[in-house]
This record gives C-alpha cells, sequence and structure tokens, in this order.
C-alpha cells in the first residue's frame, strides 16, 4: 500500500514528459512540412473571417453551400479589384526601374565617392604602418605563385526554373486555400465542431461548435476593428501624401491600409516604399525627411493610440505576449505566421475562456493591470444589485 502511494507521482511526471514530446514532434512536423500546412491554416483564418456573412444569409434561408459561393466569390472580386488598383502603377514602376536605379546612384554618388576616399585614406595608411617584406632565405624555393582557378559563372537556367517552380508553388497553394475555404464555409461550424470531436475523443460536438462560435465572434471583432483602423491610415496616409507632392497618394494610401494588416512588417515596408520613391521623386532633403516623418508619425499614432484604445480593449492581450508571438511566428512561418499570430493567440485566450482548468493560460495571456479583476468586480455588483430589486 505504501509502495503504491509512494510511486504515485511517476505516472505524472511520465504523462507531461509524454506531452511535452508530443508538442515537440507535432511543432516538428508544422514547421518542416509547412508548405502543406500553411495553405490549410489560413483557410481555417479565412473560414472564421466570412463565416459570420455567411451564417447571417443561412439564417435568411439560403442554403449554406450557396451562402459560402456568393461570400467567396465577393471577397475574390474585392480582391482582385485591390490586384488591380496596385499592377498598373506596380507595371509602370518596373518599366522604369533601370532609370529609377540610375536616378538613385546618381544621388548616391557623392556619398559613395566620400566613403571610397575614406576607405581608401584607410587602406594607405594600412599600407604605410606595415613592415617591409622580408626578403627570402639563400635557397629558398622561388616557384611562382599559381594562378587561381577561373569561376564558373551560373547560367540564368537556373533562376528561372526556380522562379517557375516558387510560381507554381503558390498558384497551388492559393488553389488549395481557396476549395478548402469553399468546403469549410459550405459545412459550416456544425461540420467542423464533428471533425474537433472525431478528432479528440474527449471533445463533444456541441463543446466544440461553442469554441468556433465563440472564435468566430472574437476574429471578427478584431479584424472589424483593425479594418477600420487601416481604413483611417490609408484616407490620412493618401491624404498626407497629396500634400506632400507625391505621386498617385490614392495608392499609397492602399498601400499603407493593406500592409498594415501584418504587423510591424506592413509599416516597415509601407515606409522603405516611401522613403524610396520620395527619394527619387524629390531633390531636396527636407521633403523626402517630410514624407517619411509624416508616415512615421502617422503610423506611431495608429500603433500607439488607435490601437490599444479599439483593439487593446477587445483582445485583452498581454503586448509582450503578442510581440513574442509574433516574433516567433515569423521565425516559424514566415509572413503567414505573422498574419495568423494574433488570430491564434485569441482563438487560444477563447479557448482557455472556455475550458475548466483554463484559468492560468488566461491570467498568462491577458494584461497584467488588473483590468479584469475590476470588470469582474463591477459585474459582481451589478448582479447583486439586480438581485436586490
Amino acid at each position: 500500500m505504501a509502495a503504491s502511494t509512494s510511486n504515485s507521482p511517476r505516472p505524472a511526471r511520465i504523462s507531461g514528459a509524454l506531452r511535452l514530446l508530443v508538442t515537440m514532434a507535432v511543432g516538428l512536423l508544422l514547421y518542416v512540412g509547412q508548405a502543406a500546412f500553411i495553405p490549410v491554416a489560413l483557410s481555417f483564418l479565412l473560414s472564421l473571417i466570412l463565416a459570420t456573412p455567411v451564417e447571417a444569409l443561412y439564417k435568411r434561408g439560403l442554403p449554406r453551400s450557396i451562402s459560402a459561393a456568393l461570400i467567396l466569390v465577393v471577397f475574390l472580386g474585392l480582391f482582385g479589384e485591390t490586384v488591380e488598383l496596385l499592377w498598373n502603377p506596380a507595371q509602370t514602376w518596373w518599366a522604369s526601374a533601370p532609370q529609377t536605379i540610375r536616378t538613385i546612384e546618381k544621388k548616391v554618388r557623392p556619398v559613395t565617392l566620400l566613403v571610397n576616399r575614406v576607405s581608401a585614406l584607410t587602406h594607405r595608411a594600412t599600407e604605410m604602418t606595415a613592415q617591409a617584406p622580408t626578403t627570402p632565405a639563400a635557397g629558398a624555393s622561388t616557384a611562382p605563385t599559381p594562378a587561381p582557378a577561373s569561376v564558373a559563372v551560373p547560367s540564368i537556367t537556373g533562376g528561372t526554373s526556380a522562379v517557375l517552380h516558387q510560381t507554381r508553388d503558390a498558384l497551388v497553394a492559393i488553389i488549395t486555400v481557396v476549395i478548402l475555404t469553399l468546403f469549410l464555409l459550405a459545412g459550416g461550424p456544425p461540420m467542423v465542431a464533428k471533425m474537433g470531436a472525431a478528432l479528440v475523443s474527449d471533445l463533444q460536438a456541441p463543446y466544440v461548435l461553442k469554441l468556433i462560435d465563440a472564435s468566430r465572434s472574437e476574429v471578427g471583432r478584431y479584424y472589424s476593428s483593425v479594418g477600420m483602423i487601416n481604413v483611417g491610415l490609408g484616407l490620412a496616409t493618401a491624404l498626407v501624401m497629396w500634400v506632400l507632392g507625391m505621386p498617385t497618394p490614392y495608392l499609397w494610401g492602399l498601400v499603407a491600409g493593406l500592409l498594415n494588416f501584418i504587423p510591424y512588417v506592413g509599416s516597415t515596408v509601407t515606409l522603405l516604399l516611401l522613403t524610396v520613391t520620395a527619394f527619387v521623386t524629390f531633390n531636396n532633403v527636407g521633403q523626402i525627411a517630410a514624407v517619411a516623418g509624416s508616415y512615421l508619425a502617422l503610423a506611431t499614432i495608429e500603433g500607439q493610440i488607435a490601437q490599444p484604445l479599439i483593439v487593446g480593449r477587445r483582445l485583452r492581450l498581454n503586448p509582450v505576449i503578442v510581440f513574442l508571438a509574433l516574433w516567433f511566428g515569423g521565425w516559424f512561418w514566415g509572413i503567414p505566421g505573422i498574419v495568423m499570430a494574433v488570430p491564434g493567440l485569441v482563438i487560444l485566450k477563447v479557448v482557455a475562456e472556455h475550458s475548466r482548468n483554463g484559468k492560468p493560460l488566461q491570467e498568462f495571456l491577458g494584461p497584467n493591470d488588473g483590468a479584469d479583476a475590476r470588470a469582474a468586480q463591477v459585474r459582481a455588483a451589478l448582479t447583486r444589485k439586480k438581485r436586490a430589486k
């Protein structure tokens, strides 16, 4: 009896180690097979975003399959129109790329000459301070230094095949995302709930359906809030670029609004593109600095004021956890990992809120300002008042 009591902690330790090994194995599988898993993950995320209008049409009597096809066609149409707006300016920039490069080289030439002069002076000083070479000893071999081997110039065939291979993979991924999203939307949350309950024996379909509905609601609120913020950022960017005399200001507003859906990376890329374009367009350093500084100010206002006020109140996530999720998501899956990092945290928090033992995870993901405790106290006080009445 005593022996069985003393050995009771061992199964728990074995179970914990087994879970850790399983988690590591799953993570390694997701990392190695990212070409297959990224389209699937993007399909589930897109189905969560588009499920709300599909379910709204379904409640009005339209079949889910027709609702899913209709909403997906509208979404793809809007996406195609956005690409069309960006395609013509992109073609113009691509055609003028050689002239742009020559312009950049011409403007950077004084700085390049200065750097070359400093480098030459440094090299000359190094040669002057170096010791004179020693004469070879008598009888030493004076064989000539062998000529360096010729380096084979790589052909462009390999580059062309790599581009074709990447294009094929991208097209396959896009088609996979569209088809799988259509199936998920046509099946609806009940189908996904049955699949989840079948994969995990401890879960029941009604509980999984509850988690899906809550996750869909939270992810939808997150993207609706972010969408409104990005529309405001795009309009402000277009207006400021128009005032500063930048070419195609509407395009820069569109680029700023779309890329801002990618946290951190999107605003950085927009700032870089605006700075390079201003550098090519203007000869005055003040105008170039005004373009870069104005967008930097808009991005700072959006990230430090608008996002915390509008999105932060809805998400109630620890900003450190959000940053780490974006960092590891980018390292793990690149840009798709960054895109799915915050929605993944939102879904994880929803699961913690609806789990019996999810309180520690909920406190870990939530902010450390005591706001949740104060909100709980307010709700408790209101409940007591209603009961007293």
